[in-house]
C-alpha cells in the first residue's frame, strides 16, 4: 500500500509542478523533493519523468471520462432547461476539480513544446467538444426543441465563448461569477 501511496504523491507533485512551470522546466529532484523522498527512491516508482508525464496523461483521461459530460454521448437532456444544468455541471467540474485544472493548464503550457500534448489539447479543447456539441445540437434539433440547419456552425457558436470564459477563470479566478 505505501509504495501506491507514494506513486500517487509523485503524480501530485509533478502535476503541481508542471502545471506551474512547465513540464521541461520541472526537474526529477524537484519532483522528488515536493514528495519528501530520495531523487533514487522516485526512480523505484517511475522509470523517467516521461513516465510520469505518461501515467499523470492517463490518469487525467481515466478522470475525465469518468465525470466529463463529453463522454456521455447518448444521454441528453430533452430540453433547454436540462442543458444548461448539463452544462453547469460540467462547467463547475471542468474549473473546480483541482486535478482536472491542473492537468488543463499543463497542456496549455505545452502545447507548444510537446507535440503529443499538443494533439491532446487540440483533441480536448476542440474535436471533442465540437463534437459534443453538434451531438447535442442534433438531438435538441431532432426533438424539436431548437431550429437550424448547420448544427456544428451552432455549436462551434456555444462552445468557444464557453472555452474562452474557462481560460479566463483559469487566469482570474475572481471573474468566475461573470
Amino acid at each position: 500500500m505505501e509504495k501506491n501511496n507514494t506513486k500517487k504523491e509523485i503524480l501530485l507533485a509533478a502535476l503541481d509542478l508542471f502545471s506551474y512551470q512547465g513540464y521541461e522546466a520541472t526537474s526529477i529532484s524537484q519532483i522528488a523533493s515536493a514528495v519528501g523522498i530520495k531523487k533514487a527512491s522516485l526512480y523505484s516508482h517511475y522509470e523517467s519523468k516521461k513516465a510520469i508525464l505518461d501515467a499523470l496523461v492517463k490518469e487525467v483521461l481515466e478522470q475525465y471520462e469518468k465525470h466529463s459530460m463529453f463522454s456521455r454521448l447518448d444521454s441528453f437532456p430533452a430540453d433547454i432547461d436540462g442543458v444548461i444544468e448539463m452544462i453547469k455541471a460540467q462547467l463547475t467540474f471542468i474549473i473546480h476539480d483541482p486535478f482536472i485544472s491542473k492537468a488543463r493548464k499543463l497542456l496549455v503550457i505545452e502545447q507548444f513544446k510537446n507535440e503529443e500534448l499538443a494533439k491532446l489539447q487540440t483533441k480536448q479543447n476542440y474535436t471533442d467538444i465540437v463534437s459534443f456539441f453538434v451531438r447535442l445540437l442534433d438531438h435538441l434539433k431532432n426533438e424539436g426543441v431548437i431550429q437550424g440547419d448547420d448544427t456544428r456552425m451552432m455549436a462551434m457558436q456555444l462552445a468557444f465563448p464557453i472555452n474562452v470564459w474557462i481560460n479566463l477563470c483559469d487566469r482570474e479566478s475572481e471573474r468566475e461569477s461573470e
